[in-house]
């Protein structure tokens, strides 16, 4: 059966993005560096690379290893709305969970106002890759008893406030860690499997 795949980066103290969505306060390191850590990921896992930057990292025609459909929310598609990117995941098959965005223009990506767990349960039961589910933290604390993995990409730096990884109420979901990877940048990836 495909997994559902949280891959996410998070602040020390588990924030995935700013109040208002900001994500540029995580420090990425500098050089060589830097270089070595976005090499690394990029080669480990290229379809988390968003389709209109692919080209630059010379990912155009990698293909998917781990997943092969996403699930976001509004919060995590709205950025590449805001520039005018209507289909960020084209190497993927794309979901957008959300009760108020009406309708999505891009046949390729599919607008989903009803129930996330539904939609993931359903799609589990599939042939196929995994399923990413990309953000934000709403939506992955009510898919959170459908979550089976967690790739946690932990950045040396405290939000204070922010996007939860889990925006949930207290439900304990017990995961153990299989695997950690340090990088010289300061981030440490480790990756969670459901105990």
């Amino acid at each position: 059966m495909r997994k559902l795949v949280y891959y996410v980066g998070a602040s020390i103290d588990g924030f995935i993005a700013g109040p208002g969505g900001e994500v540029d306060f995580y420090p990425q390191g500098e050089g060589q560096e830097a270089a070595d850590y976005s090499a690394w990921m990029n080669e480990q896992h290229p379809e988390f690379v968003p389709t209109h930057i692919r080209a630059a990292v010379g990912l155009e025609n990698a293909p998917n290893k781990r997943c092969d459909t996403l699930v976001m929310g509004l919060g995590t598609y709205r950025p590449a709305l805001d520039i005018g990117i209507t289909s960020p995941y084209a190497h993927l098959r794309q979901y957008v969970v959300s009760t108020s965005l009406g309708e999505i223009a891009d046949p390729s990506v599919e607008l989903v106002d009803g129930d996330p767990l539904s939609l993931v349960r359903d799609l589990k039961k599939e042939d196929g890759l995994d399923i990413w589910l990309c953000g934000g933290g709403r939506l992955a604390g009510s898919l959170l008893p459908e979550v089976d993995e967690l790739i946690i990409k932990s950045y040396p730096v405290v939000a204070g406030t922010g996007i939860p990884l889990f925006s949930t109420g207290f439900s304990p979901a017990y995961f153990t860690p299989t695997r950690r990877r340090p990088f010289d940048n300061g981030v440490l990836v480790t990756w969670y499997s459901r105990v």
